[in-house]
């Protein structure tokens, strides 16, 4: 029997408190070579869907399996991302996993995944900033509005505290920014404010996290702090890119969730050379800011153990609590 859990039954189970320990462990899993994490092939579809533009994809398709050495199930990850979808009222990620148990290889659990992609990208941030950010109090400026820009706050607040979050900025093109404020301050009890523009969001920030599918840089780095720690959680392929040469060139420090990614990306193909350090050594305490003044930055591009780990945090729960529709798929079920 396969066990279906929406995302009400994701929703019911997920604490952002109780998930970072288990991101944390994923990546030092990761770090130590204790994982299975097959290349993930993204690829366009829809072609040849629009008469108008029959060369034209209508979005992409992305294929993310991984297992942990030791755990009892093994996951897959199939997502698309298709931009026109706000515009029909869809998200514009959409994502689902299938839980294999890891002894017999059989099909055990399907999961809605847009909260689970999302509450681990958000852990990605909330540990970063945990460990990263300089000491004291931090102000927090977020650089887009949608999905994800409301998960690293709740995931950074969840980190870090919000008695230590002392106010959140947003900044968006679109007036979503001033919606997105509204919600993270009642949600949060932390202030946070709609800005006009990404350079007075960034201005004086500890933290700057850029939750964007920008294909141009979305914020100038010459308004970053010293001392300022850069997440950027939306560039994943060489045409996107949240971040200009600038930030990149003053950071003391650049890590990534999956270094050898991250350098293919629009953030950092053009720097040749420049050394990108594994977020895991961080987490095990071999690597990290080395000063309060100097500039950080964490690169994310996204790695399917974090869904394995996080998909078999919330099926087991869900499993403890009886919730999910079963259905068979297999004679005799």
């Amino acid at each position: 029997m396969v066990r279906v859990l929406s995302d009400d039954d994701v929703a019911s189970v997920l604490d952002l408190e109780e998930l970072l320990p288990v991101v944390a462990d994923a990546f030092e899993k990761q770090r130590a070579g204790a994982v299975e994490r097959p290349e993930r092939p993204h690829y366009p579809i829809g072609t040849g869907l629009d008469p108008d533009a029959p060369d034209e994809p209508t979005g992409i398709g992305l294929c993310m399996p991984a297992y942990v050495h030791g755990a009892d199930y093994a996951a897959t990850k199939l997502a698309t991302v298709v931009e026109d979808n706000p515009e029909r009222g869809l998200p514009t990620v959409t994502a689902q996993l299938e839980v294999i148990d890891a002894e017999t290889g059989q099909s055990v659990g399907y999961l809605a995944g847009n909260r689970v992609t999302s509450a681990r990208t958000g852990c990605i941030g909330g540990l970063a900033a945990r460990e990263l950010a300089a000491d004291g109090p931090l102000s927090l400026a977020v650089v887009g509005a949608g999905t994800q820009a409301r998960w690293q706050t709740r995931a950074i607040a969840a980190a870090v505290g919000t008695d230590r979050l002392e106010s959140i900025h947003v900044s968006s093109p679109s007036d979503s920014r001033h919606e997105c404020a509204r919600d993270l301050e009642s949600e949060l009890g932390v202030s946070a404010t709609a800005v006009e523009s990404p350079r007075a969001a960034v201005a004086d920030a500890d933290v700057v996290v850029t939750a964007t599918t920008s294909t141009e840089p979305v914020f100038p780095g010459d308004a970053l702090a010293d001392g300022a720690l850069v997440i950027a959680v939306g560039a994943y392929t060489p045409e996107m890119r949240e971040l200009d040469d600038e930030t990149i060139a003053r950071a003391a420090r650049v890590f990534a969730d999956v270094p050898d990614e991250a350098r293919e990306t629009g953030d950092l193909r053009e720097h040749a050379g420049l050394e990108v350090r594994p977020f895991g050594d961080v987490l095990t305490g071999t690597d990290g800011r080395e000063s309060s003044s100097e500039i950080v930055v964490l690169e994310s591009v996204g790695t399917a153990v974090l869904d394995a780990a996080t998909a078999e945090f919330v099926f087991e729960r869900a499993l403890e609590r009886g919730l999910g529709t079963t259905v068979p798929l297999r004679p005799g079920e």
